[in-house]
């Protein structure tokens, strides 16, 4: 495996795909997250002021800031 340098360059590729697919799934569900969750909160002012700080949360864990 580690002599073969083409073999180890084709799994940080397929790494890097599944990082990829994994950030995009991510994304998918913080958009649902907003379209629903968040906007029916503050439709309903239902604790929205905690909905957005758990967005916030979670998009800071996701952005690594």
């Amino acid at each position: 495996m580690i002599e073969r340098e083409e073999y180890c360059v084709d799994i940080l590729t397929q790494i890097t795909s599944l990082v990829a697919a994994s950030e995009k799934v991510a994304t998918i569900l913080i958009q649902d997250h907003l379209d629903h969750c968040v906007r029916e909160a503050i439709e309903n002012q239902e604790e929205a002021d905690e909905m957005i700080a758990d967005l916030r949360s979670a998009l800071e864990r996701f952005l690594r800031i």
